[in-house]
């Protein structure tokens, strides 16, 4: 007979993150091995990573990684493409046949700016016209899917164990100052190379571990703004969310977390009248996109990184630091992989954002 502690069960799906406050590019390599030892945590049916600064010779222009299911979604997806945006190149981004990654869409990468007619025709600002676009490919375009639409950035997702899929596109000939990584382990809904994490918009990006229970009100709030949430995974609502609070009503990300993970009524009861007023219109005006039940996020952006756990901490996550360099995991041995020893290890707590960003006069 099995005792309990004989068989591990782990909490489902796998985090990791490494920061370079300095800037200094960081092989891909790094985070690979850094998400390989929570194995078990995920199930082969999900792991992807994102990484910023990757492509610093086209940093000033958007990187469209977009997946394909077949020559005639190709061939519409680019059509809208070229019609909206001025290239600079179109290509297959690289991959290394391997037989663990199987199934595998054509996935291709486009850089370029949208054009300045465009611009002044749909009356709208640069980021607002490329998340637009976005949407309606990923909405009206049959079997092409955009999961990566920012600047000197790129995300890289597939269905399979996170290591393998690093190793499937290359990963250790990559730089970057910041990577996150996830391996995925889906409960309720399907494994498919869409919904991989890392999920992305502009340059935010996020991964995820747990379970959202507010998924249905957070959905219906966010899609009343033009957002679409299309890829069968409630992991996706976070980023859009996210964009909403940032972008579009210049929150900042302290704020945007407090909205996320806001404190208990009953703690905003407690505090100090200018926290009680402040706490009290967040909660208020943002009601519909506080996220319930357990998850720790990873997100990134550009010139930065935010940790963040429910306020309750049902997910587990440690941050170590060394020197210039943030590691942040699900469980120590990922950070411990990579840099064994560290100047600081904690474990925030529940509803507390992690916030880490380049030195002051880094360019991102």
């Amino acid at each position: 007979m099995q005792k309990e502690g004989d068989v591990r069960i782990p909490s489902g799906c796998a985090i990791s993150g490494i920061f370079s406050r300095s800037g200094k590019r960081i092989s891909g390599e790094s985070i690979v091995r850094s998400i390989a030892p929570m194995h078990d945590r995920s199930n082969g049916l999900g792991g992807g990573f994102a990484a910023y600064g990757i492509y610093p010779k086209q940093r000033g222009l958007y990187a469209f990684h977009v997946f394909y299911d077949s020559v005639r979604a190709k061939a519409e997806c680019e059509k809208i493409i070229t019609s909206n945006f001025d290239l600079s190149a179109a290509e297959k981004i690289p991959t290394r046949r391997i037989p663990e990654i199987t199934d595998e869409p054509a996935i291709w990468r486009y850089f370029g700016l949208p054009f300045k007619k465009a611009l002044e025709d749909a009356a709208l600002d640069e980021r607002e016209f490329v998340a637009r676009f976005v949407m309606k490919v990923n909405t009206q375009v049959r079997g092409a899917y955009v999961f990566s639409s920012g600047k000197n950035m790129g995300v890289f997702k597939a269905v399979g164990f996170p290591e393998d899929v690093g190793r499937f596109y290359r990963l250790d000939e990559y730089e970057g100052y910041c990577w996150t990584a996830h391996g995925r382990y889906p409960t309720n809904t399907p494994g498919w190379w869409g919904g991989a994490h890392p999920f992305a918009l502009l340059d935010y990006s996020v991964v995820h571990n747990g379970e959202i229970s507010s998924y249905d009100a957070n959905r219906r709030f966010i899609e009343m703004f033009g957002y679409k949430c299309t890829l069968l995974t409630d992991t996706e609502v976070i980023t859009y969310i996210i964009d909403f609070l940032n972008r579009k009503k210049h929150l900042s990300l302290e704020e945007a977390a407090e909205v996320i993970a806001a404190p208990f009524w009953s703690e905003i009861d407690r505090m100090g009248e200018k926290d009680m007023a402040k706490y009290t219109y967040l909660r208020n005006m943002f009601s519909s996109l506080l996220i319930t039940g357990p998850f720790s996020i990873l997100l990134g952006y550009t010139g930065g990184m935010m940790a963040l756990n429910d306020r309750l901490k049902l997910r587990s996550m440690v941050v170590g630091e060394r020197g210039g360099m943030v590691y942040v995991a699900s469980e120590e041995c990922a950070i411990r992989e990579v840099e064994p020893s560290l100047d600081r290890l904690w474990s925030p707590k529940g509803g507390e954002p992690v916030i880490i960003t380049l030195n002051k006069g880094v360019e991102a």
